[in-house]
């Protein structure tokens, strides 16, 4: 039944609330699980995709416009931002999911609308909160014990609160201090009925304003959510990467008590240290905002590019830096490892392929490695930009030699929603992997420029290193002959050579020309 109705909202929602309403009616006729709740949920969801597609509709469709004309502009600019906030409205009124997605939406800084990342982007700060009664429930509820005596203190004020869960400081019985990570209350009843409505939602927009296709972002959301609320899978997560980068003396994962973690609650080392986008505290620290940099791009380049297993919520609020006074070295702590992403050997070689092309400004050679991705060949330009956050004039003049600004990072982003339709297109048939891949991009950029370390290129280093790494392992495994696997590690180790040789070239430029 459930589809039906929504095929019917579909097609008669852009003429008014009355066929959501009766839509909704019939839905609480036809399956009473869902509750009176559910019912204000859905009608909240169904009314806001009609009040969007009406804005642009009446905004953008309801007269012939010149698409390059300043008025245009400014109207889509307008719309983009009338409906970047009714979305805002509708994420924060309905929580748990519909959060996670407009918190997705907040982190992809160089691949929608400016509108929509920088209204949504308060989403990463500004997540629904529990009161502590409601946290001791599910405590309770899954360890079986009052929580009065597992923990010898409770803070009652969040450490950090985000789409699906809030944070704790707490101290054991034994005096250890610990965070506390509890899974909203609400949050498992409501998340099937939560992504179907929301899928209506964009299906709908997207009718009405063919520019705006995001079925990619559903698509991933109902890929990932499971993995996300299951915790105990999370602390699974933490520990083997914290395996997988034991050498990296500089990085710390939490250890996680076992003892005291279920599905929805997840008892973890507490740690301090400054948001490794927050300038006063690392100026306070003085902590070396090069050396932030450069260990940042050398974790997740090799989590992408040579591990495979990468973590998939990179933004500024999951990391941590300090310094101890006697020490340094910056320490580095991840946090949040809800989701990873196992990327396959195909798609890192294409993508390693692909960054090395573009470094050689060979159109050739990045039209082949994107259309392996899923690009159509038309696109491969835009899918480069879009990898490398960069102007296609500055990637032909190469991205080597020329470095990022903070005007150039303006430019593009101000042109890029000229393309939006076929931003959207790449997208939807890019291979998923390359969806996270784009937003550890972006997080590694956004550091940089809020750090003002665009020009170091460090991550820029990094990255290629670990490419080249990375082609080498995988030709090398599949090389027939020794002559073939001599000749790869002649290669490699070549290529290493010239990066060591270029490295060295950058920081006499960087003390030079400052």
């Amino acid at each position: 039944m459930l589809p039906k109705i929504l095929t019917r909202v579909v097609r008669y929602g852009l003429y008014g609330s009355v066929a959501i309403g009766g839509a909704v009616v019939a839905l609480k006729y036809h399956d009473t699980d869902y509750g009176s709740l559910a019912i204000v949920r859905l009608t909240r969801t169904a009314v806001t995709a009609v009040e969007i597609g009406k804005t642009y509709k009446t905004m953008l469709y309801s007269k012939e416009w010149d698409r390059s004309s300043k008025e245009y502009l400014q109207i889509k600019s307008e719309a983009h931002q009338i409906g970047a906030e009714k979305l805002l409205e509708l994420c924060k009124a309905n929580k748990g999911v519909y959060i996670k997605v407009g918190q997705h939406v907040g982190a992809l800084d160089y691949l929608l609308p400016n509108e929509y990342v920088a209204t949504m982007r308060i989403l990463h700060k500004d997540a629904p909160r529990n009161t502590v009664e409601e946290l001791y429930a599910v405590i309770k509820e899954d360890l079986k014990r009052d929580p009065k005596e597992l923990f010898e203190e409770f803070d009652p004020e969040p450490l950090g609160t985000a789409s699906l869960a809030q944070v704790h400081r707490a101290k054991l019985k034994d005096g250890t201090e610990v965070a506390v990570k509890v899974q909203h209350h609400f949050v498992r009843k409501n998340t099937k009925i939560d992504l179907q409505w929301m899928e209506l939602m964009i299906n709908t927009m997207s009718k009405v304003f063919p520019d705006f296709q995001m079925q990619w972002l559903v698509d991933e959301t109902k890929k990932n959510i499971a993995k996300e609320l299951d915790f105990l899978q999370e602390g699974k997560n933490a520990e083997r990467v914290a395996e997988l980068f034991k050498n990296y003396k500089w990085l710390k994962v939490p250890k996680i008590f076992w003892e005291y973690s279920t599905e929805r609650v997840l008892v973890m080392e507490y740690v301090v240290g400054g948001q490794v986008n927050d300038i006063k505290y690392i100026d306070e620290h003085k902590i070396s905002k090069q050396e932030i940099c450069k260990k940042l791009g050398d974790l997740y380049s090799h989590m992408i590019f040579v591990t495979g297993f990468v973590h998939s919520d990179p933004h500024p609020g999951n990391i941590l830096v300090k310094k101890n006074p006697d020490q340094n070295d910056v320490t580095v702590y991840l946090l949040d490892h809800g989701l990873y992403a196992q990327l396959t050997e195909k798609f890192r070689y294409h993508y390693s392929k692909l960054w090395l092309s573009i470094i050689a400004r060979n159109r050739d050679e990045m039209r082949i490695h994107a259309e392996e991705l899923g690009i159509e060949k038309e696109l491969y330009g835009l899918f480069a930009c879009m990898v490398t956050g960069r102007p296609w004039d500055v990637i032909m003049k190469g991205i080597d030699i020329t470095k990022p600004s903070s005007e150039e990072k303006s430019t593009f982003q101000n042109e890029l929603p000229n393309f939006l339709h076929h931003v959207t297109q790449c997208l939807e048939h890019v291979d998923r992997q390359a969806l996270l891949v784009l937003k550890t991009n972006d997080l590694i950029r956004s550091i940089e420029y809020a750090l003002g370390m665009q020009d170091s290129m460090c991550g820029f280093m990094v990255m290629t290193k670990c490419c080249t790494q990375s082609i080498y392992q995988l030709e090398h495994k599949n090389a027939q002959s020794m002559l073939r696997r001599q000749y790869l590690r002649t290669k490699y180790l070549w290529s290493l050579l010239v990066l060591y040789f270029y490295g060295i070239f950058l920081k006499y430029r960087a003390i030079v020309y400052g």
